[in-house]
């Protein structure tokens, strides 16, 4: 009997391994944890194929990028990979979104049109962009924590972290160039080292016009079925001695220690799928103190207020193929996460999020007070959470419209911040010519980057929508002292004081800026509207987040509660919360069903994109081109056998977040099959509760990237650089 037992017990272990997705975002260096599982459901690596730092391996084909206001703090906004040996790198249409609107230009309209480079030469450079390979990582928790004591105060044990973990990063840094990071695992419970090497000449090599790479617009944005070819390329160059270098036209292309082969074989239900990538943020250890936060007032505040601002720039964008140009990138940007918050309210209310966080809580609770060495340890850690969201109710829809409507609203509002320096360095230390030199010169080519993408009838229009609704829907002990003052002296006409603003300040044309830059003076800037404008936010911001985001209480409560639950479910393997450090998800390709009678196929074909056809709807037209392809049948070595179709997207059950856009979907034999781009709709919850029974990732499959590069763009250039699995 105990060896029947043993085998019904291994084989519905094994069946359940087949049918769902282990959720998690593994940390590379503890893989081997995993490894069990991975190898039962189909993996064909070792996990020092994966991660070693020895010699090359799949690690080293994943690239996070970044940009100047992400990497400070190491983070990525998205994630690309390698897949030839001269540095081409594959990722999303919307992650280098970016890129193609600040290379267009109405001569020029890359976003419309694409942009294809036949030759090296033709590649566009981009000084924001940066790409991020990891050398290694560690985990330095006994070492962050050597000298943390109980007795300490919050602020104190953050103080001492903070200066342990820069001497760490110093020290992994020193003499190699690398970029280091140390980061918290666990809400501060462990604490792991990362080192990248970060290079600084990405150029953009090729991008599907956006009647491809965005096909289905906002309408189909995290929605399946899909038919998005979102994808685009880019090129790692490093300098003439190897190392990283800012852009010359000596620096060579980058030859990396691995890159992905690319597989022609397709993919087929419950085929294994792993993707490797830069998860943004998750919070699957939120409370429901939390959950009820989100659903009560952070979310409902982003959703209406995005609604208003995206309502503005459009119906100027639809009139205006500059202002269209010029807004396309920022209207991608804020549309994305203002979708993202209408999903995720409906599934946390849908599949009862809040009642699930209870339910854990109060086991929690339970197993606390059965212990008095655990009351001790954990006993509090409630309390202090409770305590912490309860002092913060009053100043949290302040400080979210604060956010939403002032930092993140009209470009006017904080436009002028970038002279802050500048003013102070004229008013207190005039006679420092030099260093006013160096200002102004770096203002000249802040400016025109600002005011290429800049509309100034469209900001006004913003701007006075956003201070009608924080005026209205902020108590007015919130309110910043220039919002009283146009109360007062204007009578809460808002258009008026705006007309005013635009007419008289010189943030808000060019050429009156680039004049006060050529006669500048701490007077001019301390007495410009838009200037006294943005103080008056920023010192009410600052006012706010700290009331807001430094709660001790919170972050000593969460550190308790996690460190208990661990302790609680000592025999279940644990991840971390995504922080934008490499992470491996692992899962299978498969359908769904959405819905009660409803069910949804694993993939998608170039049929469909056709049936979306719609020539009065921008987000559903279809290029001439790709249809004449599809009436002659014309796939070249990218259709499946199956049905003699290209397929465009497929769904797999891994577990991915904001960061993982781009990422390689791996098969089994580490080859790549895809890139993906999206999660689903009825699971937009999963970024605090993962849904195991729905939660999807869309991924581009590999055959229509290679169909679009080759049939489509006749860019055989680049096919040819990479290294095709059939």
């Amino acid at each position: 009997m105990k060896k029947i037992s043993v085998l019904v017990i291994s084989f519905l272990i094994a069946f359940n391994v087949n049918i769902k997705a282990d959720e998690g975002m593994w940390l590379l260096s503890l893989i081997g944890k995993n490894y069990e599982k991975m190898k039962a459901m189909g993996l064909r690596l070792t996990p020092d194929d994966i991660y070693n730092i020895n010699k090359a391996s799949l690690k080293d084909a994943i690239v996070g990028l970044s940009n100047s206001q992400y990497i400070q703090q190491g983070g990525f906004f998205c994630t690309a990979e390698l897949i030839s040996d001269q540095g081409l790198m594959l990722t999303n249409h919307h992650c280098a979104y970016d890129a193609i609107q600040q290379h267009s230009s109405l001569d020029h309209d890359y976003l419309k049109d694409g942009f294809w480079a036949k030759t090296k030469t033709d590649e566009l450079s981009n000084a924001e962009m940066s790409a991020s390979i990891l050398i290694r990582m560690e985990d330095v928790t006994a070492r962050v924590l050597a000298e943390v004591k109980p007795e300490m105060t919050e602020s104190d044990r953050s103080s001492k972290i903070k200066k342990i973990a820069k001497e760490i990063e110093k020290e992994a840094g020193k003499e190699t160039g690398y970029s280091c990071f140390v980061k918290p695992m666990f809400d501060g419970n462990q604490y792991f080292l990362f080192v990248y090497e970060t290079f600084l000449d990405i150029r953009l090599v090729g991008a599907p016009p956006s009647s491809i790479g965005k096909f289905g617009g906002d309408t189909d944005n995290w929605m399946w079925p899909r038919h998005t070819g979102d994808f685009s390329m880019l090129r790692i160059y490093m300098g003439p001695d190897g190392k990283p270098a800012k852009y010359s036209k000596d620096n060579l292309p980058y030859k990396p220690r691995h890159f992905l082969p690319v597989s022609l074989k397709g993919v087929k239900k419950d085929d294994y799928a792993m993707i490797l990538g830069f998860p943004g943020t998750t919070k699957r250890f939120m409370t429901s103190w939390e959950v009820e936060e989100n659903i009560e007032r952070s979310n409902p505040i982003r959703i209406k207020v995005r609604t208003a601002k995206l309502d503005i720039l459009r119906k100027d964008m639809e009139v205006d193929d500059k202002i269209r140009i010029m807004y396309a990138s920022k209207y991608a940007q804020s549309s994305n996460y203002w979708k993202y918050s209408i999903g995720q309210n409906k599934g946390l209310k849908r599949l009862g999020v809040y009642d699930q966080k209870k339910e854990l809580e109060n086991k929690f609770d339970k197993w606390v007070n059965a212990s008095e060495t655990r009351k001790e340890t954990y006993g509090e850690a409630f309390d202090l959470i409770e305590k912490a969201f309860n002092s913060k109710k009053q100043t949290s829809i302040a400080y979210e419209y604060m956010l939403e409507s002032m930092l993140q609203g009209a470009e006017i509002t904080l436009a002028p911040y970038q002279c802050t320096i500048l003013a102070n360095t004229l008013k207190n230390t005039p006679d420092k010519k030099d260093i006013i030199d160096g200002l102004i010169e770096d203002l000249k080519k802040t400016a025109k980057e600002f005011y290429k993408d800049y509309n100034a009838s469209t900001d006004k229009k913003v701007l006075v929508e956003m201070l009608k609704m924080y005026a209205l829907d902020v108590p007015e002990e919130f309110h910043f002292s220039a919002l009283k003052d146009i109360q007062k002296k204007f009578k809460g006409d808002y258009q008026k004081y705006a007309d005013k603003l635009f007419e008289k300040s010189i943030f808000t044309d060019e050429k009156r800026f680039n004049d006060f830059l050529a006669k500048p003076s701490a007077k001019v800037i301390e007495k410009d509207p838009a200037y006294i404008l943005t103080q008056s936010v920023i010192e009410k911001y600052i006012e706010l987040a700290r009331a807001s985001n430094s709660s001790t209480d919170l972050n000593k409560g969460m550190r308790f509660f996690v460190a208990g639950l661990m302790e609680m479910e000592k025999d279940k393997v644990f991840y971390p919360n995504a922080n934008s450090s490499i992470r491996l998800t692992y899962g299978k390709v498969g359908d769904y069903f959405p819905a009660d009678a409803v069910y949804y196929n694993y993939y998608t074909t170039i049929k469909g994109i056709m049936e979306k056809e719609n020539p009065k709807d921008p987000d559903f037209i279809v290029d001439a081109k790709l249809k004449a392809l599809y009436e002659k049948k014309d796939f070249g070595r990218y259709a499946d056998p199956a049905d003699g179709l290209v397929r465009v997207c497929f769904t797999t059950n891994n577990d991915i977040t904001g960061g993982n856009s781009g990422s390689p979907c791996i098969n089994a034999n580490g080859e790549l099959i895809g890139a993906a781009f999206d999660g689903n709709w009825e699971a937009m919850s999963g970024d605090i509760k993962f849904e195991t029974e729905l939660q999807k990732t869309i991924i581009c499959d590999i055959r229509y990237v290679l169909f679009i590069v080759d049939k489509f763009a006749g860019a055989t250039n680049l096919i040819e650089e990479m290294k095709i699995v059939n």
